[in-house]
């Protein structure tokens, strides 16, 4: 379905001119495979593990309402994301492009399903999401200076140049964002391993009073149990993000499923063992309280030092910011390569190999909501869309078993595990049709939005000739200024 690249001085299909001076034999302009399993597990663990852990594990206690059904929680939750990434392996080594859910839904079931969850991940869940961690980034970097909190401004002002210095970043090198996101990486777990190990000397010399009834308390209706479920899930999310950039894996085939199994069962174990932690020095009632039990617990045990837990807060954000950057610059890149937006975001860097109109493209739209406040609000309607977009993926999976059962297939999994986590996301999907009903009706209105501008912008071909010109001209402009050109050859399956 992807559209050949063009050679030198030859007219792409937007009538733009390859940069003159390109080489382009055998080394073609095409996304380079860099990627090894240790970057696929940096880049998993690392952007599933955000600002969640560390703030927020009051959303499960203040659900299961007890100690020990929030930990068996929090591994449930551990469970059904590996079943979902087992799912996404088979998924990732069948349909061997960049894109994620994108390129899945788009294989499966046509433009029009893709293009809306092109859609509401362009105009809202990428630059929310990311202008919120980079936000989340500067409240903590900048606490050690304003105590009682810091003022606005200046922390929007930080995480703009959070949003700009990683864009730059990931335009300049792949190796060089790899790199950023494998350190981050490194050291938000050496944060957690040190509230870990500490949470574990305090139980070791008898701190174990929290956990001296631990499932006393606990709830028993189903809905609460959901919403515990609900937000446990939430802090697992990304364990997805290694689709999106099938095409730059050295070894797909073999370095994806090995880099989602290890990168799910290091975060389950981190994050169970984290919230053991907590309850070695934080009550039940004081950690549904608190916004921020990592803070607190750190204030509490580290006494003069207790300003290391909101740095390793900041420095856990920016990793993830980078992740976020790093993937959505994919997902913009191939669907702009599918022809459903600009043809300039399609282009690649011809000596750096980086999407670097499509990193800019994500980099402008996440700018754009650090200026106003409604961000907070749009990013309450997406998760039933998130949901129905895996959701999508996992029916696609289960189509194309029956459609075309000749497809090669590394990995085919028993029918038992798709259906098994088929069930998990219908049960996700119809939760918030109950808890929050406006909140889901608002997101559907959104992807529904998307549709006129389907059928205006990529249905509609014969366009006024004096449009067509305009957007060669500023193709042609643009491309002169970023050196970009074309992606070479077909992208397979």
């Amino acid at each position: 379905m992807a559209r050949d690249g063009h050679q030198s001085g030859e007219s792409n299909h937007s009538g733009a001119k390859t940069p003159p001076g390109v080489v382009e034999d055998d080394d073609k302009v095409k996304l380079k495979r860099e990627l090894t399993v240790g970057n696929g597990v940096g880049l998993i663990v690392g952007t599933i593990i955000g600002s969640g852990i560390f703030l927020t594990p009051k959303g499960v206690m203040l659900a299961s309402k007890s100690i020990g059904l929030s930990l068996v929680i929090w591994v449930l939750c551990g469970i059904i994301s590996l079943i979902g990434s087992v799912c996404y392996a088979e998924l990732g080594t069948t349909i061997r492009r960049s894109g994620g859910d994108y390129a899945y839904i788009l294989e499966s079931f046509g433009p029009l399903p893709a293009f809306l969850q092109l859609w509401v991940n362009l105009i809202i869940i990428r630059p929310t999401a990311q202008a919120i961690v980079a936000m989340t980034f500067a409240v903590y970097a900048l606490q050690p200076l304003y105590p009682c909190g810091p003022p606005d401004i200046p922390v929007r002002i930080l995480a703009a140049v959070c949003i700009c210095t990683l864009t730059f970043i990931n335009g300049r090198s792949v190796r060089w964002a790899t790199r950023i996101q494998d350190l981050f990486t490194a050291a938000k777990l050496l944060a957690l391993i040190m509230i870990i190990v500490t949470g574990l000397v305090l139980l070791f010399m008898g701190k174990t009073e929290y956990f001296s009834k631990p499932f006393e308390g606990s709830t028993t209706d189903p809905g609460d149990i959901s919403l515990a479920i609900y937000s446990g899930l939430f802090s697992y999310a990304g364990w997805n993000f290694l689709n999106f950039v099938t095409e730059e894996m050295k070894n797909p085939q073999k370095d994806m499923p090995r880099a989602i199994y290890i990168s799910i069962t290091i975060v389950t174990i981190v994050y169970v063992l984290t919230n053991v932690a907590y309850f070695a020095l934080v009550s039940p009632a004081e950690m549904m309280m608190s916004d921020a039990v990592a803070v607190l617990f750190g204030e509490r045990i580290y006494g003069v030092m207790s300003w290391v837990v909101p740095v390793f807060v900041s420095l856990s954000c920016f990793g993830g910011v980078n992740g976020l950057l790093f993937t959505s610059g994919r997902l913009f890149f191939v669907g702009a390569r599918e022809g459903q937006l600009p043809d300039i975001v399609s282009m690649i860097h011809v000596t750096r190999f980086t999407p670097l109109p499509a990193m800019l493209f994500s980099c402008f739209l996440s700018l754009l909501y650090l200026i106003g406040n409604d961000m907070w609000v749009l990013i309450n309607y997406m998760s039933f869309v998130q949901w129905l977009s895996v959701g999508m993926s996992i029916a696609g999976m289960l189509y194309l078993r029956f459609k075309r059962p000749d497809l090669p297939r590394p990995i085919k999994l028993p029918l038992i595990v798709p259906f098994t986590f088929l069930f998990f996301v219908l049960f996700l999907l119809i939760v918030p049709l109950y808890a929050a009903p406006y909140d889901t009706g608002m997101g559907l209105v959104i992807v529904l939005s998307g549709v006129p501008v389907y059928l205006v912008g990529v249905v509609w071909k014969k366009k006024p000739k004096a449009f067509r010109r305009m957007m060669r001209d500023w193709t042609v402009r643009i491309q002169k200024l970023l050196e970009v050109t074309s992606q070479e050859g077909p992208v397979k399956m």
